[in-house]
């Protein structure tokens, strides 16, 4: 049987600490502060506002909301980042996206109007490239983030280790492959076009599966020894739940892969759980820089 590994357990950890440092900050007057901005009413969006807002409660962080109707211009969208970027008691931006589809051409222009210094959730190029290059610009997206964080709690060394990113997006696949790499692992990274996914899975240490296809990593893509990363959330109408028929699974088939593997992050309550408390470890830090 596997290990599991929890989100709550490094969460609480998480928390803690940046209760510690939002008090200090306080002390010497700063305020950690995290501006929302939100285009419409999508309830994705809404669910994580109330998540975040939530949490950032719980450790110290006020939150600024900023609200836009759903046929906002992008003038008033750029409006509404000039003035979060002209506030310094606002110290960490996080903007919903996508945003509406009228604005999906401007979408990264919006975005790179950020103040990298505030970018919190890896919006802009400049964030980007600070984790392509591993240099100080802006903050990683959240969720490789949190996948980094589950590491290093639970004292997974990734040096001289194989890893195998499953997903190539800028979102998770991509910058988790970086991150790796900044933690001395050899890192490949298998898509939707990776010929042999599972022969190329069964050699690695670490295996992170960001491929958001449900059932999509079975015991033939494991081996004894590895720790599974899984990152998705898939809804799966076959599970069953103490709410009945349906609810959310990861990439793994959990109950083939969970008996071979000595590690692997329960779906949920493993990486999504992870990742708000991120969220706030960066706007912590950005008002420790300021």
């Amino acid at each position: 049987m596997a290990k599991q590994l929890l989100g709550k357990e490094v969460t609480d950890a998480l928390n803690a600490n940046l209760q510690e440092r939002t008090a200090a900050l306080r002390e010497k007057g700063v305020v950690p502060t995290l501006g929302i901005i939100r285009v419409g009413e999508n309830p994705s969006d809404l669910s994580y506002e109330k998540g975040a807002t939530k949490r950032a409660e719980l450790v110290g962080v006020t939150v600024k909301n900023y609200i836009l109707p759903e046929d906002a211009t992008k003038e008033q969208v750029l409006a509404v980042v000039d003035e979060v970027n002209a506030d310094a008691s606002v110290h960490g931006v996080l903007m919903f996206r996508p945003l509406p589809k009228h604005l999906k051409a401007d979408q990264n222009e919006i975005c790179n109007r950020l103040d990298p210094k505030k970018d919190v959730d890896c919006m802009t190029h400049m964030s980007n490239a600070g984790v392509f290059e591993g240099l100080d610009l802006g903050y990683a997206p959240c969720t490789p983030a949190a996948c980094m964080e589950i590491l290093d709690y639970y004292g997974i060394d990734c040096k001289g280790k194989n890893a195998v990113v499953i997903g190539r997006s800028l979102v998770v696949g991509k910058p988790a492959a970086m991150m790796l790499m900044q933690k001395n692992a050899t890192v490949t990274i298998c898509h939707t076009k990776t010929v042999n996914t599972a022969e190329i899975c069964k050699k690695a240490d670490i295996i992170v599966s960001a491929a958001g296809v449900l059932n999509s990593l079975t015991a033939d893509y494991v081996r004894p020894g590895q720790v599974v990363i899984d990152v998705s959330m898939n809804w799966n109408p076959e599970k069953i739940t103490s709410k009945g028929k349906g609810g959310m699974s990861g990439d793994a088939v959990f109950d083939e892969v969970e008996p071979i593997v000595e590690a692997i992050t329960p779906v949920p309550g493993g990486v999504g759980s992870v990742t708000t408390s991120v969220l706030m470890k960066h706007v912590v830090e950005a008002a420790e820089k300021a």
